[in-house]
């Protein structure tokens, strides 16, 4: 993996840019697809010159776009960056695309025969995928919260609903309507009322509130091992386990955070395994074995296309809009 100069053409265009090489094969896509909070993402969007993100660094707002080329041990991504963020957004790209996920332990012959042909599979078929770095918990933990207990459709539309309300514009060449997320100040100035509209119950909104007063600290927690964000993360009440593992997924690309208490996760991860529905604790100890690397295993499954059976009750959209 090397960083270089981006091409005359593509510095030119932007703020900040540069190139970074994998020197492996790399899939962009595969990527950065967890950081989708859904197609319709207003902080996020996938076009055909690449993807796009806004977000706030220290230095302030970014637009940031990312487009791959090359291919195998010669593919590169490109990274233009708009705005006063623009030069530290550049700086933690690498980190970004998954320049320190080593996949080397997981692909070690020893520990590659101990897991199921689903799984090998799926690695044989995806060895340009890397978990992603963001490093920016506060971005990552607010729409995480946002889903505690929820259908993932009724929290990325109360996520719209806010950031359509509380964004602002993204700097720079950016798409028309990607906009930065709000900043903890900002989070913290919704009214109660806006929190009804969005359909997001006093539960969530309060665990929101109680964060970010500590935004702060919150955003420290990048430059910790997991297992201190994430024990941290948990002394906010109302963060739990499945919170946390979420959250340090996406800013740590931890390798073995499972998603406990998950409302699909266990049963798929049963029937994937043994052909039979289990709970969390069932999963855990299927999981077991791989301690270290579950992460990477649960995101296998997810990618060798496997499919659980469709029966059984499904959860409810709640319009807490009524109450």
């Amino acid at each position: 993996m090397t960083i270089a100069e981006a091409p005359p053409a593509v510095a030119a265009a932007a703020d900040a840019s540069l190139r970074w090489h994998s020197g492996a094969a790399y899939r962009l896509d595969q990527t950065l697809g967890i950081l989708l909070r859904g197609n319709g993402d207003p902080s996020f969007a996938a076009h055909s010159n690449g993807f796009w993100m806004a977000f706030t660094t220290p230095a302030g707002p970014v637009t940031l776009r990312l487009s791959g080329g090359g291919v195998g041990s010669d593919s590169f991504v490109d990274a233009q960056a708009w705005g006063p963020g623009s030069d530290q957004a550049v700086a933690a790209v690498p980190r970004l695309l998954g320049a320190d996920d080593d996949w080397s332990a997981f692909d070690e012959p020893a520990f590659h025969s101990t897991l199921p042909r689903l799984v090998t599979e799926a690695r044989r078929r995806n060895l340009a995928v890397r978990l992603p770095s963001t490093g920016r918990v506060v971005d990552s933990l607010v729409p995480t919260i946002l889903e505690q207990k929820v259908t993932t459709l009724e929290a990325r539309r109360g996520y719209r609903y806010l950031m359509y309300r509380y964004g602002t514009p993204a700097p720079g060449k950016a798409p028309v309507g990607l906009l930065v997320p709000p900043s903890p100040r900002q989070w913290l100035s919704i009214p109660s009322w806006e929190w009804h509209k969005a359909g997001v119950g006093p539960q969530r909104s309060a665990t929101i509130m109680r964060a970010l007063q500590s935004a702060v600290a919150l955003e420290r927690l990048a430059h910790l091992s997991t297992a201190e964000a994430g024990a941290k993360l948990q002394t906010v009440p109302g963060i739990g386990v499945w919170t946390a593992a979420e959250v340090l997924q996406r800013t740590h690309g931890c390798p073995d955070s499972v998603s406990v208490g998950d409302y699909h996760l266990a049963a798929y991860v049963g029937y994937a395994l043994t052909g039979r529905k289990t709970d969390d604790a069932g999963m855990l100890e299927l999981l077991e074995p791989w301690r270290g690397q579950r992460q990477r295993v649960v995101r296998m499954l997810y990618l060798s296309g496997f499919r659980k059976p469709t029966f059984g009750p499904r959860m409810t959209v709640q319009d807490h809009r009524k109450h």
